[in-house]
């Protein structure tokens, strides 16, 4: 029978979608998406029920399986992507979790990260590209060592499995055979030498975490084992955490291109090919990808809060029934009259990486509306992106287009707002499952789907462009200085 079909799993930080790829007709034909619960046992902290987004993979591929009628002896592969830092911790023999997965956005490690010495952030600046922070896995790892009884004794008897999502799916899909994760992922971590492409010995005795805890690494495109599926085994092809896909989905292959997803959080990848670059700014290195060996770079930089502000907007302050409702409210108004919304709900990423800021509304009088606050908000995501391009220009990186994907990149003032701020084209793709399509796309590599970039490069179809209106460099300024002042409002909270 023919293959003709490619399958990716995208599990992120609200839900996991599994979509169902047509190769031959270079579309999408099935796109299930299935929403799993937030847990917030305390101020800042932010888990998942690992048992939970398990299944809500497993009956994503049933429901698209049984809405297709795909056989699995058509199908190339899957590649899997999924949202990076998040750690889970289960016994290797039984498969049971032994803790709630901790999610990237939990603050909970943030006092201890603070008391880490000099010596140590400049150590792990220089082995993972990365700087400290709550934000990823290693403390984590450290916490559920120290508060959970049954991680310890399971680590005394070799039995203790740490993982990034993917590692979770890997493991959960192959019936526990196998126990992998990808260079993309490991690069979150703050455990993985960027260098040398492998677990680090000096920080993880630093953090007392057993090296044989860990997952093999392995290539992004590469053998990932068999699924075992409703419809039969499927090769596991292709693993890549989230925004490292949509660089990939965005056809970011060359060195100098550059992409923002605007999702749950912003995350903004710039292309630096095939060497780490250990900034001095407050940006990420991390790896982009590693193709037969091969390892392309990026620079990062992470907004936490986006589309969960636009969230919050609509569940918890009731002001806008969805994104679009907040564009055409933002463009009915000619400014938000001195309104500044910092929505550091769990802390403020690059470039100020404070895990003890919290959100803000300020600037507010009796004339404010809603309507101003609704468009402060949409503001905040345009400046704090703005933030990290401006670092990136530090850098001696100059952006002449950005490719823009995620649910809130359909948000028009915004668009056209980043567009004015940034100064370049703002380009997205007509298909705005970008993040799946870098998963597709890896998995197809691997199964011989696709036999070179230049295959998938021509498959990418852009639809919609944001060209800059020019903004005089005084009033950018006006905006920025107050944006600063907010944060600087808004820092060192908690």
């Amino acid at each position: 029978m023919e293959k003709k079909y490619i399958i990716a799993i995208d599990e992120g930080t609200t839900s996991a979608r599994v979509i169902i790829f047509d190769k031959s007709q270079n579309k999408i034909i099935n796109n299930t998406r299935l929403k799993f619960n937030q847990l917030f046992p305390k101020d800042g902290w932010v888990e998942h029920d690992p048992e939970e987004i398990w299944q809500t993979v497993k009956n994503a591929m049933d429901q698209s399986f049984a809405e297709t009628k795909i056989k699995a002896e058509e199908v190339f592969g899957i590649g899997i992507t999924n949202q990076r830092e998040t750690v889970i911790a289960w016994d290797k023999v039984s498969g049971k979790p032994v803790y709630n997965a901790i999610v990237w956005q939990c603050r909970r490690t943030a006092d201890y990260c603070k008391t880490l010495p000099h010596n140590l952030r400049r150590q792990i600046r220089t082995r993972t590209g990365l700087i400290v922070d709550a934000y990823f896995s290693a403390t984590k790892m450290r916490w559920i060592l120290q508060n959970v009884k049954a991680a310890r004794e399971l680590a005394k008897k070799d039995r203790l499995c740490f993982g990034t999502i993917d590692t979770w799916l890997v493991y959960k899909l192959t019936n526990g055979k196998c126990f992998y994760t990808d260079t993309t992922n490991a690069s979150r971590t703050m455990l993985f030498n960027l260098s040398k492409l492998e677990w680090d010995d000096y920080l993880l005795d630093y953090f007392k975490i057993p090296k044989n805890s860990l997952p093999k690494i392995l290539n992004s495109a590469d053998d990932f084992g068999m699924a075992q599926t409703s419809i039969g085994e499927i090769k596991i092809a292709g693993v890549i955490g989230d925004q490292q896909s949509s660089l990939f989905g965005q056809g970011c292959f060359k060195r100098g291109q550059a992409k923002n997803t605007y999702g749950t959080g912003c995350f903004l990848l710039f292309n630096i090919g095939d060497k780490p670059n250990l900034t001095k700014q407050n940006l990420l290195s991390t790896v982009a990808w590693t193709i037969n060996g091969k390892t392309a770079y990026a620079l990062e930089g992470s907004v936490f809060n986006a589309g969960s502000a636009l969230e919050w907007l609509h569940y918890n302050m009731n002001m806008i029934q969805n994104s679009f409702e907040s564009s055409s409210m933002s463009s009915s108004l000619k400014s938000s009259e001195g309104v500044y919304v910092v929505p550091a709900f769990t802390g403020l990423g690059a470039p100020y990486w404070d895990s003890f800021a919290r959100g803000l509304i300020i600037g507010i009088t009796r004339g404010t509306k809603p309507e101003h606050v609704v468009r402060a908000t949409l503001e905040s995501i345009a400046y704090n992106c703005y933030d990290i391009v401006l670092q990136m220009q530090k850098n001696n990186i100059k952006l002449t287009e950005l490719r823009c994907d995620g649910g809130v990149s359909n948000n028009n003032f915004l668009m056209q707002l980043q567009a004015d701020l940034m100064g370049v084209k703002l380009i997205c793709q007509e298909n705005s499952d970008v993040t799946a399509l870098g998963a597709v796309y890896m998995a197809g590599l691997q199964t011989g789907a696709y036999k070179k970039l230049s295959e998938i490069e021509s498959a990418i179809g852009f639809d919609k462009t944001y060209t800059p209106i020019i903004m005089s460099q005084n009033k950018k300024t006006a905006l920025m200085k107050g944006w600063k002042e907010a944060i600087k409002r808004s820092q060192r909270w908690s």
